[in-house]
């Protein structure tokens, strides 16, 4: 039986689409505009059976404490590392995400930074910005066709991106712990040190969470070597990133193309002055198609809960 105009909370400010829908169907309560969340707990917190949030805001164990009658929560984005899951496992509420949808728009990231980082496409645009060409020459790049892409987490995005990585002729290796992946061609590596030796480009894709903190680290790092690069398209937290700038001052790698950090948005200040590094402000999945099917799956889901009960793309906790 449908369960339309339930009270759903909406973490931070959500797609123009999804919040049309949600205001249409549904009694929202906008957690961002809250000046005084006890206040407001007080008087509405048991009326709340859904929150929407996504990576960027998470979630909040005490306010949730709060919303007594909580049944799920409904994410915006494929990763869901700000969510304490163990917490939702105990209170028994459900969560959902959203897969699938943005795995070419992720992968198209990787490769846009592969290709400015390795045929410094930034640097060269600077170049020409700055005047320079007619007075300059602009230094050569590097070729992708015949290297080793490595991929670090050979998932849904990974396995699309490696698609991508191999039409540029590249040579394709993937990290994986354990027995390789019987369904790929890849050459599987179960030592992360000894996939770094070999790959001219390590690209990360791997989810947040306490399990990959600083996977990426001072070892990887060097045994990636001065002539191979670093693409992160994963968490910022996969990667050690004082490790990184250490590494990139001192030559110990050829680049990076970084679209996530530690501590978004703030970038050390170090890596705003190297040439050989692209930096992008998380956009890994920021194009329009990309965004609306993201918006249409979350509302999906969030409906079909209230519907029946279940969510299209339901989170294992």
């Amino acid at each position: 039986m449908s369960d339309k105009k339930a009270d759903v909370l909406v973490w931070g400010p959500m797609h123009i689409a999804l919040t049309h829908n949600l205001y249409r169907d549904f009694t929202v309560h906008n957690r961002w505009e809250t000046t005084d969340i006890d206040a407001w707990a007080n008087e509405h917190g048991e009326k709340i059976r859904g929150v929407i949030t996504s990576g960027v805001y998470g979630t909040d164990n005490a306010l949730l404490d709060k919303l007594e009658n909580l049944e799920v929560v409904n994410s915006f984005g494929v990763g869901y590392d700000a969510i304490d899951t163990d917490y939702l496992a105990r209170r028994g509420i459900k969560l959902s995400n959203t897969p699938d949808v943005l795995n070419n728009a992720v992968a198209e990231t990787a490769m846009s930074l592969m290709l400015c980082v390795s045929r410094r496409i930034s640097e060269a645009e600077r170049f020409v910005r700055a005047g320079k060409w007619p007075t300059g020459k602009f230094p050569l790049g590097n070729d992708l066709c015949g290297k080793t892409c490595g991929i670090v987490g050979l998932g849904k995005i990974g396995k699309t991106i490696a698609k991508r990585a191999a039409a540029f002729e590249m040579n394709i290796a993937y990290f994986r712990r354990g027995q390789p992946y019987p369904d790929v061609p890849y050459t599987h590596y179960a030592d992360l040190l000894e996939l770094a030796k070999v790959a001219d480009y390590l690209i990360v894709i791997v989810p947040g969470g306490p399990d990959t903190q600083h996977l990426i680290n001072a070892d990887v790092l060097k045994a990636l070597g001065p002539n191979a690069y670093l693409i992160n398209v994963a968490r910022g937290s996969v990667v050690d990133e004082q490790a990184l700038v250490a590494s990139l001052l001192d030559s110990g790698i050829a680049g990076a193309g970084l679209d996530v950090f530690e501590d978004e948005p703030s970038v050390p200040a170090e890596l705003l002055t190297l040439e050989n590094v692209v930096l992008t402000p998380h956009i890994g999945s920021g194009t329009y198609e990309t965004r609306q099917a993201m918006a249409d799956l979350v509302f999906a889901n969030v409906s079909r809960f209230f519907d029946e009960g279940e969510l299209v793309t339901q989170v294992s906790l």
